[in-house]
């Protein structure tokens, strides 16, 4: 593999990463305070990918679809949380898999109902062109862009949960939700906010990724399942597990279908999941923000 090659695949991989983490750093925040397998979480990165396409076309801009499309998801995902899933939280695992199963079912066919099956999203022309990184390389202005929004909203996301109050609250919550319960959390509110949080940034990833992977119904399944390997490889209740572990799946998926053929490509990230478990039971960083 030359240089050149080497470098546009290092960030091709760092690209879907990042996005890979808004999805996990959600879903893995969910999992971890709620003890809720949410299998729906695929179908709010849908939903964002198509509120972003359909304000896109009313306002004539990219960015502000962007940020409408976060607030509208943020919304739908606390109005879910509070309406279903708040009477699943006493329920058995096998019964939240069912029932989120069965929200994206319902997520699909009304997604199909309101839109159809799939709706454009153009790049911003302004990042439609390319920029040269290296002499020999040049390199999507907009993939560019995904990865400083990618690494911006990380580091946000950081200083939230590490250096803020309310941080403090979601880390007591995913390590021991009995004992923020003793001191007194309002957990009932504590979860419609986490979810709501979590839904925004499936929005973000999905606005930002439907330029490129094109946004039709069913998109979430696929990256679901890549997120639930991110959280179980990064340690579930674990933002920074869930970073470290969405580049390695990141990076591990492209060069995997650069390198291998497409029957060994889709299990590199599986091995590496394997391989992980096998050093580290529990993943990188488990039960920790």
């Amino acid at each position: 593999m030359s240089g050149i090659l080497l470098l546009e695949q290092s960030l091709n991989g760092l690209q879907f990463g990042l996005m890979l983490f808004l999805l996990a750093a959600g879903l893995t925040l969910v999992f971890g305070i709620m003890d809720m397998i949410n299998l729906a979480h695929g179908s709010l990165y849908m939903v964002g990918a198509f509120l972003a396409a359909t304000f896109a076309e009313l306002t004539g801009s990219f960015w502000l679809a962007v940020g409408l499309s976060l607030v509208g998801t943020a919304l739908i995902g606390m109005a879910l949380e509070m309406s279903v899933l708040r009477r699943l939280y006493a329920r058995d695992h096998l019964s939240q898999v069912l029932a989120t199963f069965a929200i994206i079912l319902i997520a699909n066919e009304l997604v199909r109902i309101i839109w159809g099956p799939q709706v454009p999203l153009s790049t911003p022309p302004a990042l439609a062109g390319p920029v040269q990184i290296v002499p020999g390389l040049d390199y999507s202005s907009y993939r560019l862009v995904i990865i400083a929004v990618g690494l911006a909203v990380a580091a946000l996301l950081y200083l939230a949960v590490a250096r803020t109050r309310a941080g403090m609250l979601v880390r007591a919550g995913a390590s021991n939700r009995e004992m923020a319960i003793a001191m007194g959390v309002n957990i009932k509110r504590l979860f419609t906010i986490v979810f709501g949080f979590g839904a925004a940034l499936c929005a973000i990833a999905g606005a930002m990724l439907g330029p490129i992977l094109a946004v039709q119904v069913g998109m979430g399944e696929s990256i679901l399942i890549l997120a639930f390997v991110v959280i179980v490889i990064g340690g579930i209740g674990s933002v920074r597990g869930a970073f470290l572990a969405s580049l390695l799946v990141g990076v591990a998926d492209t060069f995997g279908r650069v390198l291998l053929p497409p029957a060994l490509a889709s299990m590199v990230i599986y091995i590496l999941m394997a391989a992980v478990l096998f050093w580290r039971p529990q993943g990188l960083f488990p039960s920790h923000g």
